[in-house]
């Protein structure tokens, strides 16, 4: 186990510590997430625009990672690639060992629902749907046992919406809908959790919430966690902080 002090006194991050778990073969720490000289280009008209230019990044099991940089750096685009929403212009992406770059939709769609969790600026939820069925469906998309339903409602209460898991998004604040999105994101207990700006879209209180709850269920569900954010004082929670710009990675 690897243990990183996380928060400094006064910080609002929930703990002090975050857990590394880190699997070790042969006295090497082993990376739940490689990216190997990842690019990212596209056609803009007659030109090229090259947003991603060789990444290269590993990041052990049970890390929090803040990537970080100025608007146009790149940031969503590696997270998307990260998730395989997208495919790269050349480079490799493994999670777990296995290289996402050469799987088929069918077979990224098969992974992304058995070890990924995401969660959106804008939420994205169903709208014909409750908050307790947009937590229940990735767990039937799947297939899994009885028992979800119960899964969902603790998840809910975690959040602290089980008195709302009747409503629908439109009878929800923006807070609550991104405290449904984070509920929906832990329902598989997913190894990989990825975070686009989750609280760019909150008030200042309800962003605070909803950092709180992330780290708080991100630590309980044992998760790794990838997530981009604009906001020093989110990034300050982190273990560790990559910076990008204009489709490099610049410090750490």
């Amino acid at each position: 186990m690897y243990w990183k002090q996380t928060s400094s006194p006064g910080s609002s991050c929930i703990g002090q510590f975050s857990i590394w778990r880190a699997f070790l073969r042969n006295g090497i720490i082993l990376s739940l997430i490689q990216v190997r000289a990842l690019t990212k280009s596209i056609a803009a008209g007659a030109r090229r625009v090259d947003i991603l230019k060789g990444i290269d990044l590993e990041i052990p099991s049970g890390q929090f990672v803040a990537i970080m940089g100025p608007s146009g750096s790149g940031k969503s685009t590696l997270l998307g690639l990260l998730a395989g929403l997208d495919s790269p212009t050349s480079g490799q992406v493994l999670l777990d060992g296995e290289d996402i770059t050469k799987l088929s939709e069918d077979q990224m769609a098969v992974l992304r629902g058995r070890k990924i969790g995401f969660v959106y600026q804008s939420y994205h939820l169903i709208p014909t749907l409750t908050a307790e069925e947009n937590v229940l469906l990735p767990m039937e998309l799947a297939g899994e046992e009885p028992g979800e339903a119960a899964r969902a409602r603790y998840l809910l209460g975690r959040v602290g919406l089980e008195d709302r898991r009747g409503h629908y998004p439109v009878e929800l604040s923006g807070g609550e809908q991104q405290r449904v999105a984070l509920a929906r994101a832990f329902a598989r207990r997913p190894s990989i959790l990825l975070a686009d700006e989750p609280t760019g879209n909150l008030d200042s209180a309800s962003g605070q919430m909803v950092l709180d709850l992330l780290l708080e269920l991100n630590r309980e569900q044992g998760a790794t966690l990838v997530m981009v954010t604009h906001e020093p004082s989110v990034a300050r929670c982190a273990d560790r902080r990559v910076l990008l710009r204009d489709g490099l990675i610049v410090a750490e």
